[in-house]
């Protein structure tokens, strides 16, 4: 039988680095797959390509971010797109797009609880890439997640338009 998690203060999580980052959940740490060397040449291509663009849209691109959902959750997406105005050190508005790149360990069933609690939060936009299967989905609140099946990822607001294969390691 494995002992019950130890609860940590949101107080806490906030003023603790870990290496690598978790997330915070309802009181309990939860690690997150970093990923390996396609997973993290992804997170890069991708972080690159909005970048280039991202200034025209009055953004900032940031790379695993603690992201304050509710008073109880903070979750680190693999990179986000928020606007410029938004300087906290843990952002606590929506981003305009959140990004999860999936390690070859990750699981839907890890994935949607991620996803869930972004677009409760408020994020328009969700890539979900998957480097190792060369395959991506996009999720919004209105319209679920679906494939991206023309090999284009896209986000409405801001507007950006990134061909999967630009984005995908060899």
């Amino acid at each position: 039988m494995s002992a019950a998690p130890q609860l940590v203060t949101l107080a806490e999580y906030l003023d603790t680095e870990y290496e690598p980052d978790c997330d915070y959940v309802d009181g309990v740490l939860e690690e997150r797959n970093v990923g390996k060397r396609r997973h993290s040449m992804t997170q890069g291509l991708l972080s690159s390509r909005l970048l280039a663009e991202s200034g025209k849209h009055g953004c900032d691109v940031l790379v695993e971010q603690r992201v304050q959902i509710s008073r109880s959750r903070v979750r680190i997406p693999d990179v986000c797109l928020v606007s410029k105005d938004n300087e906290a050190e843990v952002t606590q508005r929506p981003p305009l797009l959140w990004i999860e790149v999936l390690s070859p360990e990750d699981r839907w069933s890890r994935i949607q609880p991620r996803r869930d609690d972004a677009l409760r939060f408020g994020v328009g936009t969700i890539w979900i890439v998957d480097p190792y299967l060369k395959a991506a989905w996009i999720a919004r609140l209105q319209g679920g997640t679906v494939p991206v099946t023309d090999g284009v990822l896209r986000c409405a607001a801001p507007k950006f338009e990134i061909p999967l294969t630009e984005v995908l390691p060899e």
